[in-house]
């Protein structure tokens, strides 16, 4: 990780001096060239290029799961760019950073639970005040829906095709898709998305817009997906446009 993140850094700045370094034809109305820095200035933003290397790399290794030991990154960085072979074995090194990586995606993986877990407890009690409101219909799996405007055409069945305006949101009105914002339906097979998708879409009819309320039991359940957390109960404003058969 340390080293894709110096790598990135230097290879942002290479770009940069190869930027400067550009030459444009200079047309009759050219601007006169501004003039070349003196030895102190540019030593001065030698200096303030090089700090600021390493206040980009500290600021992203501070968001990181395990805590690092910035004094021995600063070695390795002053022993690299001496030339110096390194003070710890290839293999060791190899080594520690496996266990580092084992270590985070451990940490990842716990995070991950207890936050689903959060979204389950969460969910369940939004769920169970929705289903209270007047219009609203619950399902046997869970699912919640909610008829806005009532549709007059056909309902479609699980292998048609449907095209839809949505919005995806969570419970706490997070958006996270919506093909309204993006200005352009969408058509899929309805088999092939989560159930309570499939569900839902066959309880409406075409020119039909509802709200559909998603448990993670037919969601995305505990892996999430995306801007999807784990376990999170999902709410879709959904437009039935039309059926392909």
């Amino acid at each position: 990780m340390n080293r894709l993140l110096i790598s990135l850094s230097v290879l942002s700045l290479t770009t940069c001096f190869a930027t400067a370094q550009t030459t444009l034809p200079a047309g009759p109305d050219a601007p006169a060239p501004a003039s070349q820095p003196t030895t102190a200035e540019a030593a001065g933003m030698l200096n303030d290029a090089s700090y600021g290397i390493g206040f980009n790399i500290g600021k992203q290794l501070s968001s990181a799961p395990i805590k690092l030991n910035v004094d021995r990154i600063a070695d390795g960085l002053r022993d690299a760019s001496a030339g110096k072979e390194p003070a710890v074995a290839e293999a060791q090194i190899k080594a520690a950073l496996e266990h580092l990586q084992k270590e985070a995606a451990a940490g990842a993986e716990i995070k991950a639970r207890e936050l689903g877990d959060t979204n389950v407890k969460a969910g369940d009690a939004y769920r169970a005040e929705n289903g209270k409101k007047a219009g609203v219909t619950t399902t046997a799996s869970g699912l919640q829906i909610e008829t806005i405007k009532p549709g007059t055409g056909e309902a479609p069945k699980l292998a048609d095709k449907v095209k839809v305006h949505y919005t995806g949101t969570l419970i706490d009105g997070t958006k996270f898709d919506s093909s309204v914002d993006r200005g352009e339906p969408i058509t899929f097979p309805l088999g092939g998305v989560i159930k309570g998708w499939g569900e839902g879409l066959q309880l409406m009819k075409v020119g039909g817009k509802s709200r559909l309320v998603i448990p993670p039991t037919i969601g995305y359940g505990p892996g999430g997906s995306g801007p999807i957390p784990p376990n999170a109960t999902l709410v879709f404003d959904v437009e039935l446009i039309s059926i392909e058969k």
